[in-house]
């Protein structure tokens, strides 16, 4: 069987594509259903999934930024297009982003079985000529999204937040938390305050920046509070470590 999950924001065409489609006889088992991009996109980063059938007007991530995510991050899942909407920006973009084909609501069963039946033909024929791979290839694609996270907090070290790391890697804030304490074992607010110290340290030799310079720098607004920090950190305050 190959797995399937569905993405709408209506919980009733969730349901009835979910209940009403000969899924099984066409091959494939639906394994999710999900009520916009964003949620679909975090269960793609940490499960094998052969097939997206997605709305495309939806909440949080539309369905045409979610098929750009997945290409973009190199997941495998062929995309398939359901909407309401018959509307050639949309199928555009679709095709940009490498979606398979456009079916518009209300979804008639032989489209449903046409299509999902072509897709299993090219799934057939993908597994044919598909190399071995090695047991567990995520490490690696975790791994690169930790250096993405860790090289964004360097480079925006004043202004770096969870919301903009988890941007960076288009995963929602919750799920990358998640996956930066599991893979670095610190937390990432632990990890960006431990990133400022180390900064502030570096800047503290250059004898001709003031501490409210220094405090600004790595996103501290009262130099007050970035003294507490330092020291809290270092065990001295910046002016007794000067």
């Amino acid at each position: 069987m190959y797995k399937l999950i569905i993405v709408d924001d209506e919980s009733k065409i969730r349901l009835g594509l979910e209940k009403h489609y000969p899924w099984a006889e066409l091959g494939f088992e639906v394994v999710g259903s999900f009520p916009n991009g964003q949620a679909a996109l975090d269960y793609l980063y940490d499960h094998p999934v052969d097939v997206v059938l997605s709305d495309v007007r939806m909440p949080v991530l539309l369905g045409t930024e979610l098929a750009r995510c997945i290409r973009e991050q190199g997941l495998s899942p062929i995309v398939v297009f359901l909407s309401g909407y018959a509307d050639f920006e949309y199928a555009r973009q679709g095709l940009v982003h490498g979606v398979r084909n456009y079916i518009l609501k209300p979804v008639k069963f032989d489209e449903i079985v046409s299509v999902f039946s072509l897709i299993k033909q090219e799934l057939n024929e993908r597994c044919k000529s598909k190399p071995a791979e090695p047991a567990d290839t995520s490490g690696g694609y975790y791994d690169k999204i930790i250096e993405i996270v860790e090289s964004y907090v360097v480079k925006q070290l004043k202004n770096a937040s969870l919301e903009g790391a988890a941007q960076q890697v288009n995963m929602s804030p919750n799920y990358l938390s998640k996956i930066f304490k599991e893979k670095t074992g610190q937390n990432f607010s632990d990890y960006l305050f431990e990133m400022k110290m180390i900064k502030s340290k570096e800047m503290m030799a250059d004898i001709n920046l003031k501490i409210y310079h220094i405090s600004s720098a790595i996103g501290y607004n009262n130099p007050k509070n970035f003294s507490r920090a330092f020291k809290q950190y270092h065990g001295v305050s910046p002016r007794e470590y000067r």
